[in-house]
């Protein structure tokens, strides 16, 4: 039973009182840290002050450097700038630069941690309450909401600029997903590739208008450029535009395999029909598709087209159109796990949940520069926690398979 009385009330003390004296051994224990870092820094820098100058009013002859008193600067601590008094010294060509200072000084971490701090959900108004508190008497800067935004900034520029300059050729890609998201005005496209180890790969962005055929090239033009390959097979998976289609046909010609996402197909048909017609034309579609008998699941789409085509032909045109490059994976014979992971681009989609996640308080979209700098951050953050896909041992049947498409159309390229 619950302790009532004085004996509760005291022992009720002593647990306050006992957390008190623990959160006072705790502030203790950070302000030594703290405090004592700093006088390491001071003391370090002072040493090899007289390393170079010699000892203070020492007589020497081949002084090459003198002392030239201290100026204010500061020092990365804890996601903030500290205050710290720097000593200098100068030589016959100008400031000599400590080297413990120019190693400290040389390395940023304050734009990756602005950056990680806004990944996980910290606004930059309250950038500040999330960090550990320091001593009063620690003078900081570099926390306002401007001075974090601004790393922010540059982290995510970053970030995007080493995305869209990685390398391709070393990858040993067998499928490439390639999916657009709108943000405001914008849409950004974004290509996945998943190489023969089942891992996964963010392979570039590029923001337009519209999925129209000119992004479409321009990123595919990039990721040519950057090492992914034209000469040989490779599975596309993309959500059904037309200008991306015809952009990966004329890049890569006949090479390209194209699989249309399922989940779209069954969404736009959805879309084209009343609420009430909905969940049963997408039941019969997914029935189609768990047939694995590319001959039996075209058969019962059509079936369903020509049910609807009276009354609502504009969900059986929906569905006619690119139905063969629905059942694309479904002619290679694969594992069922493998063959749901390749068959729609629900990949890119949840990688992209993650960048609307992480960018739910953006109330204002300031031009496609930032939309792509939010959208780097987010991807490659995601792609941190990347794990094989499903059926991943399957994959060699996948490559037999774009090898056999590649001998077939070298044997036609020699017949002819």
């Amino acid at each position: 039973m619950r302790k009532t009385g004085k004996s509760g009330v005291e022992e009720q003390a002593k647990k306050q009182e006992h957390l008190g004296l623990k959160e006072f051994a705790r502030e203790a224990l950070w302000e030594t840290v703290i405090f004592s870092g700093l006088a390491y820094a001071q003391e370090a820098l002072e040493a090899e002050r007289s390393a170079i100058c010699g000892e203070r009013y020492a007589r020497l002859t081949d002084r090459e450097a003198m002392r030239s008193g201290h100026v204010a600067s500061s020092l990365t601590l804890g996601g903030r700038r500290v205050k710290i008094r720097r000593p200098r010294v100068r030589g016959a060509e100008g400031e000599v630069s400590l080297p413990s200072w120019q190693e400290w000084s040389s390395r940023d971490p304050l734009g990756q941690r602005a950056v990680e701090q806004m990944v996980v959900g910290v606004s930059t108004r309250r950038y500040q309450r999330s960090l550990e508190p320091l001593p009063h008497s620690v003078q900081v800067h570099g926390v306002s909401k401007s001075a974090v935004s601004a790393r922010f900034v540059v982290g995510t520029a970053n970030k995007l600029a080493a995305l869209m300059k990685r390398k391709l050729s070393g990858l040993k890609l067998l499928a490439v997903m390639i999916d657009g998201v709108h943000f405001a005005e914008h849409m950004v496209l974004a290509a996945v590739g998943i190489d023969l180890g089942g891992n996964k790969h963010v392979l570039g962005l590029r923001e337009g208008a519209t999925e129209n055929a000119a992004a479409c090239k321009e990123l595919l033009a990039d990721l040519a450029e950057r090492g992914l390959p034209t000469e040989r097979a490779l599975l596309f998976i993309i959500d059904g535009a037309k200008g991306l289609r015809k952009a990966i046909t004329d890049t890569f010609g006949t090479r390209a395999l194209i699989q249309r996402c399922r989940e779209h197909k069954k969404r736009n048909v959805a879309e084209a029909l009343p609420e009430r017609m909905r969940a049963q034309a997408r039941s019969t579609m997914s029935q189609a598709y768990a047939t694995a008998d590319p001959k039996r699941a075209c058969q019962l789409l059509e079936n369903l087209a020509r049910s609807l085509e009276r009354e609502y032909p504009g969900a059986a045109a929906s569905l006619r159109e690119g139905l063969d490059e629905t059942l694309t994976i479904m002619r290679l014979d694969l594992a069922e796990s493998l063959t749901r992971v390749l068959s729609s681009t629900n990949l890119i989609e949840n990688l992209f949940s993650r960048v609307r996640d992480m960018a739910r308080r953006v109330r204002r979209w300031q031009g496609g520069g930032m939309i792509l700098r939010w959208t780097a951050a987010g991807v490659l953050e995601a792609e941190r926690n990347f794990r094989k896909i499903a059926g991943y041992r399957d994959l060699a049947k996948l490559d037999a398979a774009l090898r056999a498409h590649d001998a077939t159309l070298d044997n036609r390229k020699q017949a002819a």
